[in-house]
């Protein structure tokens, strides 16, 4: 299926109408200002209503697309091809108790490409807490948190070719465009294909190819520069009910399943990059587990857990997102989720991202971390680094290591906690201004090479010079620093000089 299958001429003219009426990202959020934005925020439509009343264009076109209200079908007419979206499915007209209006049956966003161009993208309706409904199984799922992390993970290209696997509403597909020469998205929900192809559409992007199929079946001999997916990882102990957020596998194995294949698909140096959960149990360390998942593959990998949650807090999350509080199911299945939490012996719930580069290479290292704080963003653009120091790290020897010219790594800041008075710190800090705004806690040898070390000197001449000024054995300096050198340089704080 290509998203020329949505009318080229009438994606045209319906991207032309939304850019006229400014329905842009800055464009809403100045219509609606900041009241109605949080107040949207907490599901609550009349802030938002109240500030998009009348005929004017985008204040109908508002109301129509993204807060879901019937528009009078005489005022929508004005603007909008109506009939034209109603054949290809977008809107109906019904009667009301005052005359006809058009209801729209998808919820059309606006989204800002790359490049800074309007873009545009179609899902289903949101479904509101309260409203009695819950989505239907292939319920395709806008934009949201989750597509703004993963878009701010993407490695810059540009590629050749990249693969948005899971694409859903087509948001990543977008964030592709302009970064690859030829893109292809795939979604075992074929309803999802259709509406992210509708969205490249209304985006002005051409050339991408879309195909409906799980994993990587759509793509089976193929190889991509880069692979990005937010696949439907939600642990749960049913069988699918919503396509968008859970897989027929058991557990975290869609997400193993997916790192595993990945390298198959993947061109010497791609890049593979997903988000993911993964479980706690008492039988197994999650960091061997899903580090495992990459080893042996050839790929140097990086894992990051960015939150954690117990299985009632992961319960509630996900029936909140179907909109099953208050529902009688509510209970029954919170319970059975439980049930099956206590069977598998989860005791926790990891979500977190999961990059990789097909390195090509038997001593490939995987680095996997917790990171709770807040990061720089985006993290793309020095992911790459990330994934360099570790692979660096682990290949020096303790030999190589004292024979090579080693720098203080850019933005990065010493600080010292001392008693006023007192001869000696307590304790001192290096610590990231930037990227991934590490802390770490070093000696005094340390302290003393980061002062010095600009790349000029090897190691082992400058850690002979710090010993004769500490009155230290250098030798005994030589045999203790590498180890500690070796982690500061996985973690960013040196870099080895080229």
């Amino acid at each position: 299926m290509s998203e020329t299958e949505f009318p080229r001429g009438l994606a045209d003219r319906l991207r032309g109408i939304l850019i006229d009426a400014d329905y842009t990202v800055s464009g809403v959020r100045d219509r609606l200002g900041d009241a109605a934005a949080k107040a949207l925020a907490r599901e609550q439509l009349v802030p938002a209503l109240r500030a998009t009343g009348g005929e004017e264009r985008l204040g109908l076109l508002l109301r129509l697309w993204w807060l879901q209200t019937p528009i009078p079908a005489r005022a929508a007419r004005a603007i909008l091809p109506v009939d034209e979206l109603a054949d290809a499915g977008l809107v109906t007209v019904e009667e009301g108790a005052d005359g006809a209006v058009v209801r729209a049956l998808v919820h059309l966003g606006p989204w800002e490409l790359e490049d800074g161009r309007p873009g545009f993208v179609v899902s289903d309706p949101k479904v509101r807490p309260g409203s009695g409904d819950v989505p239907r199984p292939d319920h395709v799922v806008g934009a949201g948190g989750a597509s703004a992390n993963l878009s701010r993970l993407i490695v810059d290209g540009p590629y050749e070719r990249a693969l948005d696997l899971g694409t859903g509403c087509g948001v990543q597909a977008l964030h592709l465009a302009s970064r690859a020469r030829e893109v292809v998205a795939t979604d075992l929900n074929p309803r999802a294909v259709r509406l992210a192809g509708i969205s490249l559409a209304l985006s002005g992007i051409t050339g991408a190819r879309l195909a409906q199929g799980s994993l990587f079946e759509p793509v089976r001999d193929e190889r991509f520069d880069l692979i990005v997916s937010n696949p439907p990882f939600v642990i749960t102990p049913e069988a699918a009910r919503y396509t968008y957020r859970e897989s027929d596998l058991p557990g975290d194995t869609v997400c193993a399943e997916l790192v595993r294949q990945a390298p198959a698909h993947l061109t010497e140096g791609g890049w593979g990059q997903f988000l993911a959960n993964w479980t706690h149990t008492d039988t197994d360390d999650w960091q061997d587990r899903v580090g495992g998942w990459i080893t042996g593959t050839g790929c140097s990998g990086w894992v990051v857990q960015r939150d954690v949650q117990d299985p009632a807090e992961y319960v509630e999350l996900w029936l909140r997102d179907s909109c099953e509080h208050g529902t009688p199911e509510y209970t029954r299945r919170y319970d059975a989720w439980l049930d099956y939490f206590d069977r598998e012996g989860i005791k926790g719930i990891g979500f977190g991202w999961i990059s990789l580069r097909n390195d090509v290479a038997q001593d490939a290292t995987v680095r996997v971390e917790e990171l709770r704080h807040d990061v720089q963003q985006p993290v793309g653009p020095y992911l790459p680094d990330v994934v360099d120091g570790a692979m660096t790290a682990h290949r020096l020897t303790d030999a190589a290591l004292l024979a090579a010219h080693v720098a203080l790594a850019p933005n990065v800041v010493e600080e010292r906690v001392a008693v006023p008075g007192a001869p000696d710190p307590e304790k001192i800090l290096l610590r990231q201004r930037d990227g991934l705004r590490r802390v770490a806690r070093i000696g005094t040898v340390e302290a003393a090479l980061a002062s010095v070390c600009d790349g000029t000197m090897p190691v082992g001449p400058l850690l002979d010079a710090i010993a004769d000024l500490m009155g230290e054995d250098p030798v005994m300096i030589r045999e203790r620093t590498p180890e500690a050198l070796r982690t500061l340089i996985s973690e960013g704080f040196f870099r080895v000089a080229r």
